[in-house]
């Protein structure tokens, strides 16, 4: 193979690695993981490196995320032997060449490789990315905001921390004060901090009265969360 078809099948290759990390990265935000969680995890899950954190356990806590981690798996092993292959085609390629010819050679494909990377880094570029992509998952997955969002933030034993979006309020909550709802007493959910639109978070009082378009940040059982704010999983940006 003529090196400079090598280099340039090695850069599309890259190219495409990082195209398909992004891809599965905003699938894992779909579920409700915050972007760096979700991008660390896919990475370590397509490299095969084995990498293994606490934040492992927020794949294992969702069917969904479990079934996602495994289409990750096999999809990185397929394309990490297409990845060895390009390379060593560029390397026996370059036996046959002059080193001034080696170094255009990698200069060309791999600066424009480069150069897409940089733009696509760009502030502006990657929330517009990021709109369109929300825009399609809302219509692929048909969301309604009849339902609240909750993102998982992390696991600590079989309880979770959960950050929950009020699109309404639950019936049973709306005008009563926290220490009213016996939310604690009924369902074991600690409410920690409380996030009004517009505010900062601030802790949770006895007196805290849930508004449309909080944020609250919540301990408990992930799936009694979802089930007593009327939440589901939700790309983790909204």
């Amino acid at each position: 193979m003529n090196i400079y078809l090598a280099l340039l099948l090695f850069s599309v290759i890259i190219l495409l690695y990082w195209v398909i990390t992004e891809l599965f990265t905003f699938f894992f935000r779909l579920t409700g993981l915050p972007d760096d969680k979700a991008r660390f995890q896919v990475i370590s899950l397509l490299t095969g490196t084995g990498f293994t954190t606490r934040e492992s356990e927020i794949i294992l806590s969702s069917r969904r995320r479990r079934r996602l981690a495994r289409v990750t798996m096999l999809f990185g092993y397929v394309f990490n032997v297409t990845i060895v292959s390009a390379f060593i085609n560029v390397f026996l390629s370059m036996k046959a060449l002059d080193v001034r010819h080696k170094a255009f050679g990698f200069l060309i494909p791999l600066s424009t490789v480069a150069l897409i990377f940089i733009f696509m880094r760009v502030p502006k570029i990657h929330a517009w990315r990021d709109n369109i992509l929300r825009r399609l998952a809302d219509r692929a997955f048909d969301r309604k905001e009849a339902f609240n969002a909750v993102m998982l933030v992390d696991n600590i034993g079989t309880e979770s921390i959960v950050q929950v979006t009020l699109r309404h309020i639950p019936e049973e909550y709306q005008g009563i004060s926290l220490a009213g709802t016996q939310l604690r007493a009924e369902t074991g959910i600690l409410v920690m901090l409380v996030e009004h639109p517009g505010g900062k978070p601030t802790p949770a009082g006895a007196d805290t009265v849930f508004e449309a378009g909080d944020k609250l940040t919540v301990f408990g059982n992930y799936q009694t969360i979802c089930k007593t704010f009327h939440a589901r999983e939700h790309f983790a940006d909204d």
